[in-house]
């Protein structure tokens, strides 16, 4: 009963998905061109709220659990695990304040209206996994500019959603060399919970009546581990062992 609810649901849900993208579209380019950076980021965030209100329509909710105060005079490299694109918008709602910026594969550089934009000029960087030539160069500027600007990196290290809630590997290349480009940056481990039921039955429909959760776990300093590796594991230990399946 619950998936033939879901075929309307998610009709509906992808009308408002789509129409709420080609909308901003417009006033992206708006913000972006005549008024500059600060103006495109009030037009992201208001584009985030507003997808988070699409995934109503499906009966999802959203927990985002940070009961820490943490200072946005200083970077971040947010690290989190990944279950589904619907991870993104309610990290980059709930986070906003620190003006997040995500390392996203280059194929989404064109074609998504709004999201495509924001990705070429709002900060985050597009890199080729197939293509280390490419990649490195680019985390690396990527890094500098999160270090000079005080600002958020996002970085999925599984490298792709995991289609179940159980977490890859992570592949820790490219968070490594933001530790290294970002010496003054706090790391914010956070866990995302139940985002994969979205896609539980495929892309259509989509699953319903979800509550993703996400944990902030406590920043970690940098310069408290003097071995980098320990601090990549314990990275990943707080992550994975919140993840509940």
């Amino acid at each position: 009963m619950q998936k033939l609810l879901a075929y309307p649901l998610t009709t509906l849900y992808f009308i408002c998905f789509g129409l709420t993208l080609v909308i901003f579209h417009p006033i992206e380019w708006f913000c972006h061109r005549v008024f500059g950076y600060k103006a495109l980021k009030k037009s992201v965030d208001a584009l985030q709220f507003c997808l988070m209100r699409c995934l109503n329509v499906l009966g999802t909710r959203f927990t985002f659990n940070n009961p820490h105060q943490i200072s946005t005079d200083r970077p971040l490299i947010i690290v989190s695990n990944h279950q589904s694109m619907y991870d993104i918008s309610p990290i980059m709602w709930y986070m906003r304040k620190h003006h997040v910026k995500f390392v996203a594969k280059k194929e989404l550089g064109k074609g998504f209206p709004s999201v495509s934009y924001n990705l070429r000029h709002g900060g985050s960087v597009l890199i080729d996994r197939k293509n280390p030539r490419q990649a490195l160069p680019a985390m690396m500027k990527f890094g500098e500019y999160i270090e000079d600007t005080k600002r958020a990196a996002v970085i999925f290290p599984e490298g792709t959603r995991s289609k179940d809630g159980n977490p890859r590997p992570f592949k820790t290349k490219g968070l490594e060399v933001l530790l290294k480009k970002v010496p003054s940056a706090l790391i914010v481990p956070i866990t995302v919970n139940n985002s994969w039921k979205m896609l539980r039955y495929g892309k259509f429909p989509m699953g319903i009546g979800n509550h993703i959760k996400f944990t902030v776990h406590k920043p970690l300093e940098i310069a408290n581990f003097t071995n980098r590796d320990e601090l990549l594991q314990e990275v990943e230990n707080t992550i994975v062992e919140s993840i509940q399946i």
